[in-house]
């Protein structure tokens, strides 16, 4: 492989360029944009897939029926089980839980796979069959030859777009559960205040103020938070990988320049490891922070429930946090 190809497909100059969103061709197609409908479609393949072998068979098969007839729909199972029981229901309770599993789960699934891909280098063996092909691009003014792949999770458009979701499911679920006055009033720092001592008053404003930006701000923090932690950590597997570009094209021999590829090579596999790792992590604490959200604009738990949660080993949590 030549120099220029190598620092054009690796963009070793500045792997932000490798990164950031780019356009197909140079029209107004990004490649974000394919990535999101193959990683929406993969879901709904993959979890079509998981929900049949879950689902259970007929009679005949004895008591067999009630098993994942595949691994891959145990370990689904498992992960969705783990999920629920563990991390959503003692934060949201039984009854939001129920109401928004199916919008949480999807959330999870569908921003682990759009991680995962962005780990695989599909963007980069496009680049070079086009390269090969004898046609060229140029990666510095945001072009690419791929039609599909990319980290689409490190455009802060992506993770904006996923935040306001959340964001208009959360304040759904304040108005519905709540309604416009309750909603208010949890703006204003809950019932107890706007209806406790005259002189308490003053400091609604204040309450109200804060919380009004809070509203934003929580959405506006997952986004970053998803997109600086992939930014981040692309930025540095490409930042490793690059160094043999580095050397080749610094004009070194070519036992220095093989040295280099080998151990940039060890320790890119290594940070891999890690990517993947912080894949499964975000598209966790998306999903977690958006139950959180979610659960703060709903009623106090009632005893019932926390007799529940006690009954399995959990601390009682309250299906909303309680008013301010």
């Amino acid at each position: 492989m030549s120099v220029h190809l190598m620092t054009t497909i690796l963009a070793s100059d500045d792997p932000i360029q490798h990164i950031v969103d780019k356009s197909i061709f140079d029209s107004p197609l990004m490649l974000s944009m394919v990535t999101l409908v193959v990683g929406a479609a993969l879901v709904c393949w993959l979890l079509g897939r998981a929900a049949k072998a879950i689902s259970t068979g007929p009679e005949s098969m004895g008591n067999r029926r009630f098993l994942p007839s595949t691994k891959f729909g145990a370990t689904i199972e498992v992960i969705v089980l783990y999920l629920r029981n563990d991390m959503l229901v003692p934060v949201m309770g039984e009854r939001l839980t129920a109401k928004y599993l199916g919008f949480l789960l999807t959330l999870f699934f569908f921003i682990l796979i759009l991680n995962i891909i962005g780990l695989i280098p599909f963007v980069e063996i496009q680049d070079a069959m086009y390269y090969f092909a004898g046609k060229h691009f140029d990666i510095k003014d945001h072009q690419t030859a791929a039609i599909f792949g990319g980290a689409a999770t490190a455009s802060i458009s992506v993770t904006a777009g996923l935040a306001c979701i959340t964001f208009v499911v959360v304040q759904t679920q304040g108005l519905k559960e709540l309604g416009l006055k309750g909603w208010l009033e949890h703006l204003c720092g809950g019932s107890e205040l706007v209806h406790g001592a005259w002189f308490l008053w003053a400091v609604i404003p204040i309450i109200f103020v804060v919380e009004f930006f809070g509203l934003f701000v929580k959405p506006a923090a997952l986004a970053i938070r998803l997109f600086a932690n992939m930014v981040a950590g692309h930025t540095l597997l490409l930042t490793v990988t690059m160094f043999g570009a580095m050397a080749m094209k610094a004009g070194l021999g070519t036992f220095a320049v093989g040295g280099i590829t080998v151990v940039s090579g060890i320790g890119a596999i290594i940070i891999t490891f890690l990517e993947v790792f912080v894949a499964l992590l975000q598209a966790f604490i998306f999903m977690f922070l958006s139950a959180v959200f979610i659960s703060l604009m709903a009623h106090e738990e009632h005893a019932d429930h926390a007799d529940h949660a006690d009954d399995h080993g959990h601390a009682p949590h309250a299906e909303g946090a309680p008013a301010h």
